[in-house]
């Protein structure tokens, strides 16, 4: 089971020395990956959907994979998840791209669509376009990112006569990881992803999205794209050996770990940095 860290650009975390020291305890302890969250805005005053009060600090995530490429060596980083509706995709595909090049091939590239209908409205994107903009903008940055002489001719991008330098040094691309808990996310990581993320899920919640995943597959007559999913989940409560093995007994390919506020003495960040370190002894990271 590969092992990540969710949310380091979050919080009390969102400095950079903060980070610097996270990443670094995550990579000497054996983590795999470690990943951004993502709100380019909150909503002010907080009001449901949204997850965060509009105090709450949040790092572009770009903008910290950039950062965090400088400052690990095996770390893989991953945008848990991009808001993908409400980004350029030529713009996108060209920074991440960067962040592969620099990083010598560790970038993960998750996506999702998002479901706070306030921030699509102040980023100028209409809400009820969210999916078909997110399917849309995977494929025009899979262009980019592989053809010799990008085309695409889509319903919000067109792109011809131009090049997007250099390519990513992963092949043929960057894992392109689909987050979204629905009949449409499952459909939409069948088509277009090389693997699928569910966010604060017991195993029974990643039980019922699998087969969400391979009913979608079934459906599309597409049964070997499940096969060739690699599942991500960050689950709901403590994790132990135990309920590693029945993440893995399901499938699931990698738990992105998010841990539960730390009481005691020290600040925010030596409550992470133990939860790091305990983890990896508990469950014997390499």
């Amino acid at each position: 089971m590969k092992i990540g860290y969710f949310g380091f650009n979050n919080g009390p975390l969102a400095q950079p020395e903060s980070i610097a020291s996270l990443l670094k305890c995550a990579e000497d302890s054996g983590f795999e990956s470690a990943w951004t969250g993502e709100h380019v805005v909150v909503i002010d005053p907080q009001e449901p959907p949204s997850p965060v009060p509009p105090e709450f600090p949040m790092l572009d995530t770009v903008a910290t994979l950039a950062f965090s490429a400088a400052i690990t060596s095996k770390l893989k980083l991953g945008s848990g998840i991009i808001l993908l509706a409400q980004r350029n995709p030529v713009v996108l595909a060209k920074e991440l791209a960067t962040i592969d090049v620099l990083s010598q091939g560790r970038l993960l590239f998750g996506v999702g669509v998002g479901y706070v209908k306030r921030e699509f409205d102040v980023i100028g994107v209409p809400y009820e376009e969210r999916g078909a903009r997110t399917s849309e903008h995977i494929e025009a940055i899979r262009a980019l990112w592989t053809q010799d002489k990008p085309v695409f001719d889509g319903r919000f991008t067109q792109i011809s006569g131009v090049q997007s330098k250099p390519m990513p040094v992963q092949s043929p691309h960057p894992p392109i990881i689909i987050g979204g808990m629905s009949p449409a996310g499952y459909r939409r990581a069948i088509a277009h992803g090389d693997g699928w993320y569910g966010f604060n899920q017991t195993e029974e919640d990643a039980a019922a999205s699998i087969e969400g995943l391979r009913e979608a597959a079934r459906a599309a007559d597409k049964a070997s794209r499940f096969d060739e999913l690699e599942i991500s989940i960050t689950p709901r409560g403590a994790i132990d050996a135990d309920r590693v093995k029945r993440y893995e007994d399901l499938g699931v390919s990698r738990l992105i770990l998010l841990p539960r506020p730390v009481s005691g003495s020290g600040s925010p960040l030596d409550g992470i940095r133990r939860f790091i370190e305990d983890t990896a002894q508990q469950l014997d990271l390499p």
